[in-house]
C-alpha cells in the first residue's frame, strides 16, 4: 500500500514559514545542490498532495534560467507527478491537477490502495493538520533547520490526538540541517 509522507523543511522551533510567509531562514548547504535534494524527495513518489494555498504558491513553480541543470531536471520530475489539490473553495484551475473538495479521508484511502509509489504531502500546515486528525499520515520526513524564529506559521497546531512516532533514520549535513524520518506508529485519542 502507498504511504502518505509529509516531507518539508521546518525550523528548530517548529515553524514552516516566518510571520509574513518568508522562507529566508532556510539554511543552504554549499555542498549539496537543491536539485539533488528534490530528486531524492521525489524518488519514491509518483503523487503529490497539496493544500490549496501551497499549490497556488508552489504547485506549478519553475526554476529560473540561472538554475542548475540538476534543479531544472528535478522540477521537470516534480511537474510530471500526478497532483491532487485539497480545497473547499476551488474545484478546477485549468491544469491537470485533480481537486478534492469533500470526503478527504475516503478519497485518500482509495488513492493509497492504488498500485504505485508513495505520496508526497507537500503542505502546508492546514492540510498537514487535517491529515493528522484524519489519521492519514504514515511517515514524516522533516529537514530541521538550525534556526529559531520565535514566531511564524507552526507546522503542528490544532492536532486533536497524540501520535506516537518511531525514528527510522537521521542524517546530518555540514550546514547543521538534520533530516529526520519517523513512522507514525499510532494515534491515541485524548
Amino acid at each position: 500500500m502507498r504511504k502518505v509522507i509529509l516531507n518539508l523543511a521546518i525550523t528548530f522551533d517548529g515553524f514552516i514559514e516566518g510571520p509574513n510567509g518568508e522562507l529566508d531562514w532556510l539554511v543552504k548547504d554549499s555542498t549539496v545542490d537543491f536539485g539533488d535534494i528534490l530528486t531524492d524527495i521525489l524518488a519514491d513518489k509518483d503523487i503529490i498532495f497539496y493544500g490549496r494555498v501551497a499549490y497556488e504558491k508552489w504547485g506549478n513553480t519553475q526554476p529560473g534560467k540561472e538554475a542548475s541543470e540538476k534543479l531544472k531536471n528535478a522540477y521537470r520530475q516534480m511537474n510530471s507527478k500526478t497532483k491532487y489539490v485539497f480545497s473547499k473553495t476551488v474545484s478546477d484551475d485549468g491544469t491537470d491537477a485533480i481537486f478534492i473538495n469533500t470526503g478527504i479521508k475516503q478519497e485518500v484511502q482509495k488513492i493509497k490502495q492504488q498500485p504505485g509509489k508513495h505520496i508526497w504531502l507537500y503542505g502546508g500546515a492546514k492540510i498537514a493538520t487535517t491529515f493528522f486528525n484524519l489519521g492519514l499520515i504514515d511517515e514524516l520526513r522533516l529537514a530541521v533547520h538550525p534556526v529559531i524564529l520565535g514566531k511564524g506559521k507552526p507546522l503542528f497546531r490544532n492536532i486533536e490526538d497524540r501520535h506516537k512516532l518511531d525514528l527510522l533514520e537521521m542524517e546530518k549535513y555540514p550546514s547543521g540541517v538534520t533530516l529526520v524520518r519517523y513512522r507514525v506508529r499510532d494515534s491515541i485519542r485524548k
